[in-house]
């Protein structure tokens, strides 16, 4: 069981790139928030702090994720995926909290802000930035189906809104609508912890092997169904290993059938799911169908 080569050097070109956007930004937004005093900056100068964080974390996780199955762990460590979307989640969560609570000692203590211009040009600059991580992360998630990268992908998603509210608090600040800066920061903080919800179903559903969606579980039953000499399918079971998808079925076979034939006809069933859904990994176990009808 491998992962694609040009699908492991996208998953790491991804975590290299996420890291070093958020590492730029970081310096970018330092200055403007050390000069400016703004709420909304400070917000997103904390969110690209633990954006560092997460991607750093992301990028030992995929790459210990995209090591091949071993001695130990024969099912590949795909699942360290998922165990970096938690630990995404816990510091989306944690900066939303941090945000939220700056946010609403400002609201209470609006203060004129400094160096605007810079901010807007910071800001203008991370929407850029953020803007082409994304094309590029949703690229490599279309092709590799990477849990960690999706994950990320969320998070950087979070930002574009982050910090087009951050723009907006800043340009309307400007004009002295100083409190707008704080409501702003409010309103980002919820979104963020919104994201860091999200991020744990979709962590938990992978750690907890919940079944692919059914529309795909019943293609592969009737992919299943079509080969010629198959009488039958049960038993369909899935779950998802960072890139790699798990499936095992029964197959309903005459029971007539020599050893050869049976097993000729499970691999044509292997191969008939894999042709449409490359990343699974199928097992199929043939059941006379004496068995069946028992």
């Amino acid at each position: 069981m491998t992962t694609l080569p040009q699908h492991a050097r996208l998953m790491r070109l991804a975590t290299v790139a996420a890291l070093a956007v958020a590492l730029s930004l970081v310096l970018a937004k330092a200055i403007a928030w050390w000069l400016s005093g703004s709420v909304s900056l400070l917000a997103g100068l904390t969110d690209s702090l633990l954006d560092s964080a997460a991607s750093l974390l992301n990028l030992i996780a995929v790459h210990y994720a995209l090591r091949p199955a071993d001695d130990d762990h024969r099912y590949g460590h795909g699942k360290a995926e998922a165990l970096a979307g938690l630990g995404q989640a816990l510091f989306i969560g944690a900066s939303a909290l941090l945000v939220g609570s700056h946010a609403i000692e400002r609201l209470h203590n609006p203060q004129a802000l400094g160096a605007p211009a810079l901010g807007i040009a910071v800001m203008l600059l991370s929407l850029a930035a953020t803007i082409a991580l994304l094309l590029f992360q949703r690229h490599v998630v279309r092709l590799t189906g990477s849990t960690a990268i999706r994950a990320d992908s969320l998070h950087y998603r979070s930002d574009l809104l982050l910090n087009s509210g951050i723009l907006l608090a800043l340009l309307l600040a400007s004009y002295g609508w100083l409190q707008l800066d704080a409501i702003f920061g409010i309103g980002i903080a919820l979104y963020i912890f919104w994201s860091a919800i999200s991020i744990v179903r979709e962590a938990v559903s992978v750690l907890m092997d919940e079944e692919l969606a059914p529309d795909v579980s019943e293609r592969m039953h009737a992919l299943a169904c079509a080969v010629p000499g198959v009488l039958g399918a049960h038993d369909l079971r899935t779950r998802v290993s960072g890139t790699h998808w798990f499936v095992q079925l029964h197959l309903e076979l005459p029971g007539e059938l020599p050893l050869s034939a049976a097993h000729s006809l499970c691999d044509q069933v292997e191969r008939a799911i894999q042709a449409e859904f490359p990343r699974a990994e199928v097992l199929v176990h043939a059941d006379p169908i004496e068995v069946v009808k028992r």
